[in-house]
């Protein structure tokens, strides 16, 4: 699969964006927070998501504080988070449960040890 346009949102549709993404690169993770909400991630440049509308959002920070959880306080889906990646680009992590016509179960997502950081 290669890189291809998506749209995405939370429940409600409040937060809304499109994202050029490669489906092949997904990821679940262990950590505290990945693990309770059932994540499948894939990490986009900012310059590949777009916000189409940015209603009302929460953010949350924990352990190293160094990801932007955004979620929505409506429905309190997390739709996306903001940071940067090991070479300090800013970095968008895309919940691929909110892209429309996606099954994220039939990925074959990489496996990634947060809890260990």
């Amino acid at each position: 699969m290669a890189r291809q346009h998506y749209i995405g949102t939370c429940q409600c549709g409040s937060i809304a964006y499109e994202v050029d993404a490669d489906l092949d690169k997904t990821f679940t993770c262990n950590c505290s927070r990945c693990q309770r909400m059932g994540f499948v991630l894939t990490f986009v440049p900012m310059a590949d998501f777009h916000l189409t509308s940015d209603g009302p959002v929460t953010e949350y920070l924990f352990n190293r504080q160094q990801i932007r959880h955004r979620f929505c306080p409506t429905c309190g889906v997390e739709s996306y988070a903001l940071g940067k990646g090991p070479d300090g680009v800013e970095m968008v992590a895309v919940n691929v449960n909110c892209l429309a016509g996606v099954n994220p179960r039939d990925l074959a997502s990489q496996q990634v040890d947060g809890a260990s950081y």
